[in-house]
């Protein structure tokens, strides 16, 4: 620990530095609250999403013998035209938001292709959103992460570091500016002393 002067100008600068690091730890503090339950709320979120697909992905394996066996041209049936993700600011992390997800459907006739074509549809169309949501909440977990993890760090460099050495330094000085008073008053009686001694004799 680095040393600190002992005098009346380091104990205000060493108090109102105190005082600064108390007033900032609480905003702080809440900042990273709201972090941790955008971040739970994300985690759900992802979970939602894996869990989604992989129900998806169950119940298309009822279309596979039909898919298989159909001399329907199936190729370029769906294909995503345009996805549309904006960022919000969440207290500082700027975090993606799908907005919209737009696709191109190739055209078919009801008629010339089977009745399931519309439900292939239907589910191709579900299975590319599940996995645009994939992404994005994958990409707005990690980004929620980073900020947990950098906010975090901050928050404990000042209830473990800043606020700490603040309060030493100021014990330390209020200690050494005590000694320095003790050691001026037995200065002073010593001097008052030897004065008294030296007009004594005389």
């Amino acid at each position: 620990m680095s040393n600190v002067p002992i005098n009346k100008s380091s104990l205000k600068q060493q108090r109102d530095q105190l005082t600064l690091y108390r007033r900032f730890l609480p905003s702080l503090d809440l900042k990273r609250q709201q972090l941790l339950a955008e971040q739970k709320a994300a985690q759900k979120e992802l979970a939602k999403s894996e869990h989604d697909k992989d129900a998806l992905s169950r119940s298309l394996r009822g279309l596979m013998h039909p898919l298989g066996a159909s001399e329907a041209e199936l190729s370029g049936l769906v294909a995503i035209e345009a996805v549309v993700i904006d960022e919000e600011n969440l207290v500082g992390a700027k975090l993606p938001v799908i907005r919209d997800v737009r696709f191109h459907t190739r055209h078919h006739s009801t008629l010339a292709t089977p009745f399931w074509v519309d439900f292939l549809v239907e589910a191709l169309r579900e299975m590319a959103t599940i996995q645009v949501q994939l992404q994005v909440r994958r990409e707005r977990l990690r980004r929620l992460d980073l900020q947990v993890r950098r906010i975090t760090q901050r928050v404990n460099l000042f209830e473990k570091v800043l606020i700490p050495r603040a309060e030493d330094f100021i014990k330390r000085i209020r200690i050494g500016l005590s000694e320095e008073e003790r050691s001026a008053v037995v200065r002073s009686k010593l001097a008052k002393k030897k004065s008294h001694s030296s007009a004594g004799c005389r």
